[in-house]
Parts: structure tokens; C-alpha cells; sequence
């Protein structure tokens, strides 16, 4: 039974410019962290991704929801797992705060995410094995499906991830071969030139086949030449990705992306803002074949489901630390391949969790292992911190989801 909860507000700030975009700039990294420990001393962390201010909140309303799991059996709650996230994302009141958004939604991440390591560190799996093992039924229990009926009701979930199990050895291989990452930390807004070009070398002598270079500058200039950087010091065998953070208007995107092609670009992420679909429809189509990446500022499956339905996306980029935590990251993995479009994490829990669920999208529901976003600011603050060698993160073997922090 879970006996004791703690919700901690932790938090890193970054140096040297480590971290920054086009719309934030001096972040602060922060997790909203819950802890849920059982009668037998079997503890489970989960946790959610804030910038700083506000961090506070995001606990408090944890507190609120983990409230609910107390005396409760974790696997239990599990079993039907996909029920209880529904009763807690509309909980009567709190939901008037959402829904299904924002702070309490956040806040649902940390819950669940926390539900889902001691689950695995219960049976005394990593979360990936315990996921990819798990039979049809038992994984569709956990998935909340409401609002997703006219295009992914339960037997058409079920369905996707029997369509799977034939294939699934010819997947296992990725588990000793190591799943690919890219860099996303060689071109910090506010890092210079010779930064990016040194970083850009660095990376490269790491293994890394891919890098992603910030842009949403004031002067279009500044994006294009340093976009010109990375792809010159890279090469055109390197994917190079581009990520303005949403700084930009639609008319201004229009304009900026249409000169930024003649770099080559792997995608343009997060162009303008995120709950603006028709907007990304337009710019998608105007400047195709680049695709679009889109994704970690969406926060819930409703929202994905339309970006999928306008056929605007490339790329998703959900992330279990801005959903509502690893059973909505399965949702949005399994509308993704309805509809044929490729899963790549953001990355706001530095790649611990999704280490493991890309693993299971890949092994479990075909999805193509393409690469995870490296980011390596806080390695040092995760008691099994992800390893990378010759840029592929290696398959981790601790019980659990890797989320457990050091103690300050």
C-alpha cells in the first residue's frame, strides 16, 4: 500500500547561457517532484518540467492529486489505471483550472509518472521492459481514450499494438545496439558563434548525427548565418534542426523559414505558437517538403489528435513531463502511428524517462527509432543518469524509469 507521499520543489539554475531560446532566456530547471513509497519501503518518483517561477504551484497541485493514492495498492491502481487518470483530470473543481492543461495538468504528470516507477521498481524492471511486456489489455488499461473515440476508441488501440507483435524481435536489436540521440545543446540562443562552431565539432567527435541550433533572433540575419554555421562545420551528412521556441508571428515565419531552406534544414520546431493549427497548416504547406516539429508545448491528447487531423506535423515531439505523464505519452505514441507520423520526444526530464519510452514505441508499437534529444545539464543531479556512447543512449538496467534524484 502507499503509505507516506513528498512533493519536492527542486530546482538547477543553468550557466554560461546553457538552456536559453528565443523567448526564455535566463531558465531556471525545475521539477515538480513526487515521491510515493509503500509499506515495504519501495519509493517511486515522478516529476513534471517548469522553468522556476511557478514551480511551487505545479507541487501544490500535486499534492492534491496524490492525495488520492493513499492506502491504495500500486498495482491495483494500475491495473485500471487509464479510469483513475480520467476521475483525477476531472476532478469537478480542479479541472475548471485546465482542463487538462497548465498547472494541474502538470501536476497529474508528476502523479502518474511517480505511479508508474514504483510499478517498475515493484516488479524490479527498468519502466521500458515492464512496458514492452505488458499484454495488449493490460496496456490499453492504462490509457485514458476519452475524447479520442471518433479516431482511437479501445479495440482500435488494441488492435495497433497486436498489428505490432509479429514484427517486435526484428525491433529487439536496438536494445544492445543503444537508441540514437541528437545534441540539442550546441546552439543555445545565447551562446556566440565560435560556441556553436566548437560545439558543433564537439558533438560530432561524440558520435552525434544530429544537432539542433536555436533561432527566433530580432535580426532574421543573425538566424540564417548562424544556421549557416552548423550546417558548414557539420556537413551535409549531419541532420541539423532549427528551433524557434514560438517566437515567431505567422508572417514572420513565413518569411524567415522560406530563407532558412537553403541550409537544408531537418525540420523547423515550434514556429509559432503552439495552439495556433490552422497557422502551422499554412506554413507547413508553404514551405514543404521541410516538415514541421511540433509538440512540446502541446499539452494534452485533444490538441494532438487536431494537429494530426490537419496534417500539418512531421514530427511530434510529446514529452511525459508536459502531458499528463507516461499514460498520455502512450496515447499520443499510438494516434501518432494511426496516423503514420514519427514520435521524437522533447526532452524537458533530460532524456531519464524517455530513454525508456522510446524504447517501448519502437520495440512495442513499430514506431521507427529515428533519435532522442540529448540534453546533459543535469546528469549529475539523476542517481542513474543516462549514458550516451558514440551518440546512442545505452539501454538502462535499473528497476524503475531513471528518475530518481540525488538528495540536496
Amino acid at each position: 500500500m502507499i503509505r507516506n507521499i513528498t512533493i519536492r520543489d527542486r530546482r538547477f539554475a543553468l550557466s554560461g547561457g546553457a538552456g536559453s531560446d528565443a523567448v526564455h532566456r535566463d531558465p531556471v530547471y525545475s521539477y515538480a517532484v513526487t515521491e510515493l513509497t509503500d509499506d515495504s519501503g519501495v519509493k517511486g518518483t515522478g516529476f513534471a518540467f517548469t522553468l522556476g517561477e511557478g514551480n511551487e504551484l505545479v507541487c501544490k497541485a500535486a499534492a492534491f492529486y496524490a492525495s488520492r493514492l493513499k492506502g491504495l495498492d500500486i498495482e491495483a491502481v494500475m491495473a485500471d489505471f487509464g479510469n483513475l487518470f480520467n476521475r483525477l483530470s476531472n476532478e469537478q473543481q480542479f479541472r475548471w483550472l485546465g482542463p487538462h492543461k497548465g498547472i494541474v495538468h502538470l501536476a497529474l504528470a508528476s502523479v502518474t509518472n511517480a505511479c508508474f516507477d514504483l510499478w517498475a521498481q515493484k516488479r524490479g524492471v527498468p519502466l521500458w521492459k515492464l512496458l514492452t511486456d505488458l499484454t495488449a489489455e493490460q496496456l490499453v488499461a492504462t490509457l485514458d481514450l476519452s475524447y479520442l473515440e471518433d479516431v482511437l476508441d479501445r479495440e482500435a488501440a488494441l488492435a495497433l499494438i497486436r498489428g505490432e507483435e509479429a514484427t517486435r524481435p526484428l525491433r529487439e536489436s536496438i536494445l544492445e545496439t543503444g537508441y540514437p540521440g541528437y545534441d540539442t545543446s550546441v546552439g543555445w540562443f545565447n551562446y556566440d558563434d565560435e560556441k556553436v562552431r566548437e560545439n558543433c565539432r564537439r558533438a560530432i567527435g561524440r558520435g552525434f548525427g544530429a544537432l539542433k541550433l536555436k533561432v527566433g533572433s530580432e535580426d532574421a540575419e543573425r538566424d540564417i548565418r548562424r544556421a549557416h554555421i552548423v550546417r558548414e562545420t557539420a556537413g551535409d551528412g549531419v541532420k541539423v534542426m532549427l528551433d524557434a521556441n514560438q517566437q515567431w508571428t505567422l508572417p514572420a515565419a513565413l518569411k524567415i523559414c522560406t530563407s532558412l531552406r537553403s541550409m537544408n534544414p531537418y525540420w523547423i520546431e515550434e514556429p509559432t505558437h503552439p495552439d495556433d493549427i490552422a497557422a502551422h497548416g499554412v506554413l507547413a504547406a508553404a514551405i514543404a517538403p521541410v516538415p514541421l516539429a511540433i509538440g512540446e508545448h502541446v499539452p494534452n491528447r485533444v490538441i494532438f489528435k487536431n494537429y494530426l487531423q490537419a496534417k500539418c506535423a512531421g514530427f511530434i515531439q510529446a514529452d511525459a513531463v508536459r502531458l499528463g505523464g507516461v499514460s498520455e505519452f502512450i496515447t499520443v505514441s499510438l494516434l501518432c502511428r494511426k496516423y503514420g507520423i514519427p514520435v521524437v520526444p522533447h526532452v524537458g526530464d533530460m532524456g531519464q524517462l524517455h530513454q525508456h519510452l522510446v524504447l517501448f514505441n519502437h520495440i512495442r508499437l513499430g514506431h521507427e527509432a529515428l533519435f532522442l534529444e540529448h540534453i546533459p545539464h543535469l546528469q549529475k543531479q539523476f542517481v542513474h543518469p543516462v549514458q550516451i556512447i558514440d551518440g546512442r543512449y545505452q539501454t538502462p538496467q535499473e528497476a524503475g524509469s531513471s528518475c530518481a534524484l540525488i538528495d540536496p
